[in-house]
This record gives structure tokens, sequence and C-alpha cells, in this order.
């Protein structure tokens, strides 16, 4: 079977795609990949400076690509809606919203508005992120929510710590993370199945082992370990495929997640993978869904809970 590749991506012209964390990494080789297919791309990032670098190169790598750039800070809910009113000021469709950024292993730290760092950041910036543009995303037919996830979610094996959800008794970073990319995972399915009737689908896709400065906060011991096998990482630009393929490919489903083929799942080209079983439980979708609607104040009142 053929591998899947950029070469794959239909021309996405005339169509809108919103990146978060493109900047950098993954995020930066996506909106590479959608410009260099005639999308116009929004890179909607934390650091404006780092944001233009990416504008830059990007242009120069994508002669006439069509690019905007927009400050948000996921960890900051002012922010995101601040952002959110802005695009939605520009542009009366969004084709393609991709919930790229991110924080990994992060010493115990709090967002602007009291969650835990990465939990706050990964899970409930995009969340509200989402819910402010989703009537936009509504609008454009065959458009897409692709958010990122990880392999890291199998971490969270006892699932989402709703007695603790912001881990005030007893931090562990690897634990947190486990937990926002799992909250990734139950969010994608929970917001396809209300998406069930609309020309909208929502899918999600992780990386594998992928050179990015997503490794910066790695605890010392593992930072070590990480050093030495990095050479068996694959390249951003191949981690991204993942993420590409769930946000273009026109026959990807509603509710499939996509990672590398190959061992497991760490590098390789794009394929439907599978997630743990406690992201398919859909009891624990449906409380998250309602606790993250109680802790940002934005719901999603064009999708009527099934």
């Amino acid at each position: 079977m053929t591998k899947w590749t950029t070469a794959k991506i239909p021309d996405q012209s005339g169509r809108t795609a919103v990146v978060t964390g493109a900047n950098t990494g993954l995020g930066l080789e996506t909106a590479r990949a959608l410009a260099a297919k005639r999308a116009h791309v929004v890179l909607a990032v934390r650091n404006l400076q780092k944001g233009q670098d990416a504008v830059d190169w990007i242009t120069h790598t994508v002669p006439g690509a069509d690019l905007e750039l927009q400050r948000l800070d996921l960890g900051s809910l002012d922010s995101v809606r601040e952002a959110a009113d802005e695009i939605r000021a520009k542009h009366d469709t969004i084709d393609l919203l991709i919930n790229n950024a991110g924080v990994m292993f992060t010493p115990e730290a709090k967002t602007a508005d009291g969650f835990e760092l990465q939990f706050g950041t990964n899970h409930l910036g995009h969340f509200a992120f989402t819910g402010l543009l989703i009537d936009h995303v509504l609008a454009a037919p065959g458009s897409r929510v692709v958010t990122v996830s990880s392999v890291g979610h199998r971490f969270a094996r006892g699932g989402i710590r709703f007695d603790d959800l912001q881990w005030e008794r007893g931090y562990n970073r690897v634990g947190a993370y486990g937990q926002a990319k799992l909250a990734n995972l139950l969010f994608t399915y929970e917001l396809q199945r209300r998406l069930t009737g609309t020309r909208t689908i929502a899918a999600a896709a992780h990386p594998g082992g992928s050179r990015t400065e997503l490794t910066r906060n790695l605890p010392p011991v593992v930072g070590a370990v990480t050093k030495l096998v990095e050479p068996l990482f694959q390249s951003a630009d191949m981690g991204a495929l993942p993420t590409l393929r769930a946000a273009t490919d026109p026959d990807v489903l509603g509710g499939q997640y996509f990672g590398p083929d190959g061992f497991a799942e760490q590098r390789g080209y794009p394929k439907v993978v599978a997630s743990s079983t406690a992201s398919h439980d859909t009891a624990a979708q449906h409380r998250l869904w309602a606790v993250s609607e109680e802790l940002t104040g934005v719901t999603f009142p064009v999708l009527q809970d099934a």
C-alpha cells in the first residue's frame, strides 16, 4: 500500500486553516504544508516575534504563501477569547481548526486562570478556543477540528482524576501530561458525537517520537535517556503527517485517530491507530465536557447533547 505523504494533500485553495502553536515543531510543519497547498493559514502563537520568524521561514520556503499571524496564549482564557474574537471578525468561515499547541512534562505551575498548566493549556485552552469558533467552523462545508494528542495519553492509566483535576494532592508531571493528552481524545470523541448530522467532523492525531521543542521540560533522568535515543526519533515534518492526514485526507471519518505506522507508533507514515480503553469511556467523555464548560465558561450552544 502506498504511504501517505504531503503529496496526497488535496488543493486547499479558498480554505482557511487555523493552526495553534504554529511557530515551531509540528505546528510549523503543519502550517507550511497547508500553505504549500494554497490554504490561507492563520498561525496562532503565544510569542509574536517567534511567530513572525515562522511566517518569514514559511514565506521563504513557500513563495506566495498566504499567511496570517494571530496572538494566542492558551494558558489565559482572556487571551483565548480575544484571539477568537479577532479571528471571527476576519473570517466568516474556518475550514480547518488544528489544535496543535501544547506543553509537556512541565514543573508544577498554574495557568493565568489557576489551572494545572498542562491540563489548562493542552485541553482547557483548546476546548474554549474550539467552542468560541465552532459556529464559524460549522459554516464551512467539509470542515474539520483536529486535535493533537500523544501516545502519552496512556500514562493516565486511571483515567481523568475528576476528584483532583488540578493535581493539588501531589503533583506528577508525567501523570499530569498523560491526563491532558487523554483529555484531548475524550474531547475529540465527545465533539464528534455532538457533530453527528452536521457537515463537520472531529479527528485526532499523534506524532509518535518526533524531534521538537516539547522535550525541553523532561525530568533530568528522562531527559538524559531521551538524548541517547533522540537520533531514532523522526523529524518534525514526518511527525506532522498524522495531523495533516486527519485534516485533509478526503477518506477520513469522524472520530478517527491517526499515528505513525512503525514500531510502537513511534515513527513512520500515518495510519488509523487505536487509543486506550480509557479514552473510549463515554461517561468520562460526557463528564469532562461538562466540567470543561464549567471551568472555562465556554459552551457549545450550536451542538446539542445527544
